[in-house]
């Protein structure tokens, strides 16, 4: 009998092992973030990477657009976006403070809508 009730044990973990599935953690966006030259894509690609939970940024200087692969456990769209408006970049959502857009240089410094 006990060795019934252990095989059936064993069983039940198992097949509760197999079924669990390996939930991805990580995904992709696509913010837009102003700005105009290599310094305000360093400048972007920094702040951005400085959130916990980035693991991909990448600005186009052409399209204005940030590729973003984050762990959403960790951080969110909104989290970097913050972070972007902290070093004089607007992104769609947030916009930085006039002071922080004041700080940067003035060849990156951009038209504001």
């Amino acid at each position: 009998m006990k060795n019934i009730i252990l095989g059936m044990m064993l069983l039940f973990v198992a097949i509760s092992t197999q079924a669990q599935e390996k939930k991805n953690k990580n995904a992709k966006y696509a913010i837009e973030v102003n700005g105009n030259c290599d310094l305000c894509k360093k400048r972007i690609e920094k702040a951005a990477f400085s959130v916990a939970g980035v693991k991909s940024a990448v600005w186009d200087i052409e399209t204005h657009q940030l590729a973003l692969i984050l762990n959403e456990e960790k951080c969110s769209v909104l989290d970097v976006k913050k972070s972007i408006a902290k070093v004089g970049h607007d992104t769609d959502e947030v916009k930085a403070t006039d002071s922080d857009y004041e700080k940067l240089h003035s060849c990156c410094q951009y038209e504001r809508k």
